[in-house]
């Protein structure tokens, strides 16, 4: 949302706000555009008929003051998805959906069309190098989305990337998240179907066609759009370093693993609907190091890298053990998920993650108990942790500090560790943990 102010703000919008907690590196981001509101808090009186509208945050709750003061006014107000739409009408629309790898896809997108000169908006879910902001509103004839299927407010509970009817479509994979929103695969399922509705009449559905719910899905799917599959592209691995082949054309990649490769041929079928050939694509991607905690490297040294990775549902905690293990087989693998989210503490979903830590030479679960306090979850018993991963000799810890001992009673040596986590290891400093240890290998 605050990257959302600052877009219009320098569009040259007058752009106000209200929030009872303003974080870094919002608050920081905010102040120095000159529209950090100078109080916390909610002023049904800042609420008046010569506002044009309100944009809604997912997290405000119904009876809002604001919100209750502009429904009694008739100002028109949008979710967050649904005022990019507006903002993008006659635009050219990418919108990136699936239960993995959108972050990623849109983020290659990106950077191959900026490579290009291209002009282009965008709105992205994660920090990536060489873009000073994640969303950005212009003028620009195109626009990459992310499509998110999580709620868009609290007025509007449908998944957001319905709401941005894209001309070129793309999804990555279904694999069953959320259950607090989508208690059943069902009802999760419905989501993508609604969403290839969506697609404006006449455009494109790029899909992962190795991904077989999703085949399913688009073969039984009406077609008023144009169907391009993608799989697992022509590669080769040699010494740790990844050779794509696009046509009849090698390149070199920096990230590694098959799910990115996927997400790269996905990227370069979209770039080709946008008129960038395989030549320049290439040319671009290659020096494409992945978006913020997707594989990223956190630090190396002469015997151990350490990798953190958003990874948290079962399909990509596999996906990214098996993109380490794949690229580095000659080496042992330390990994370490966090279950963080309200799907991943749940006991009824913990079979979902049966084999998932499978490929680890030692692996941690860890969960905290104050995480399962603020999303007000019931005790998660570590034995059935144990038992939904089926790994005989998985570690399960639920305080920091049991944790931070294993860590730091590990051999390194020829070996990589992977943290995976879209939390934070309740406040475990892993970036100076992963200096500290390769230096010392």
């Amino acid at each position: 949302m605050h990257q959302l102010a600052l877009a219009l703000n320098r569009k040259g919008y007058e752009v106000t706000g209200s929030d009872d907690e303003i974080f870094e590196p919002a608050r920081g981001n905010l102040q120095s555009e000159g529209i950090l509101p100078p109080t916390e808090g909610w002023f049904p009186e800042k609420i008046h008929p010569k506002l044009d509208a309100i944009i809604l945050g997912m997290h405000a709750k119904a009876d809002n003051p604001e919100l209750v003061k502009a429904k009694e006014l008739n100002i028109p107000v949008y979710s967050f998805p649904e005022y990019i739409y507006q903002e993008s009408k006659d635009k050219k629309r990418v919108v990136v959906g699936g239960s993995h790898g959108k972050t990623t896809t849109t983020s290659m997108i990106m950077h191959v069309l900026k490579h290009a000169g291209a002009a282009f908006d965008y709105l992205v879910g994660a920090r990536l190098q060489g873009f000073n902001q994640s969303v950005n509103i212009t003028d620009a004839p195109v626009i990459i989305c992310e499509g998110d299927e999580y709620p868009a407010s609290v007025l509007e509970k449908r998944p957001k990337f319905h709401f941005l009817f894209p001309h070129v479509a793309i999804i990555t994979g279904i694999a069953w998240d959320h259950i607090n929103v989508f208690p059943t695969f069902d009802i999760y399922l419905e989501q993508f179907r609604i969403f290839l509705d969506k697609i404006e009449a006449g455009g494109v559905l790029i899909y992962n066609a190795a991904d077989p719910v999703l085949q399913k899905l688009v073969n039984e799917h009406p077609s008023h759009v144009r169907k391009v599959p993608y799989a697992l592209p022509d590669h080769t691995i040699r010494n740790g370093e990844t050779i794509i082949t696009l046509g009849d054309i090698p390149g070199p990649l920096k990230v590694f693993g098959n799910h990115n490769l996927q997400n790269v041929q996905a990227a370069y079928l979209a770039c080709k609907e946008l008129g960038i050939d395989a030549a320049a694509f290439l040319s671009a991607i290659s020096s494409f190091t992945g978006a913020a905690k997707r594989l990223e490297l956190l630090a190396s040294g002469a015997n151990v890298q350490v990798y953190r990775d958003f990874a948290h549902a079962p399909s990509k905690v596999k996906a990214t053990m098996q993109a380490v293990k794949q690229q580095f087989p000659d080496r042992r693998l330390l990994a370490v998920l966090e279950l963080h989210t309200y799907s991943s503490l749940n006991e009824q979903f913990m079979q979902e993650y049966a084999g998932a830590m499978d490929q680890a030479d030692e692996a941690v679960v860890f969960y905290s108990k104050h995480a399962l306090e603020l999303k007000r979850m019931p005790h998660l018993p570590p034995e059935k942790v144990r038992e939904g991963f089926g790994k005989q000799d998985l570690e399960v810890f639920n305080q920091r500090e049991d944790l931070e001992q294993w860590l730091q009673s590990r051999q390194y040596d020829q070996a990589n560790l992977l943290l995976m986590s879209s939390g934070n290891y309740d406040g475990l400093d892993v970036t100076t943990f992963a200096h500290t240890i390769t230096q010392n290998n």
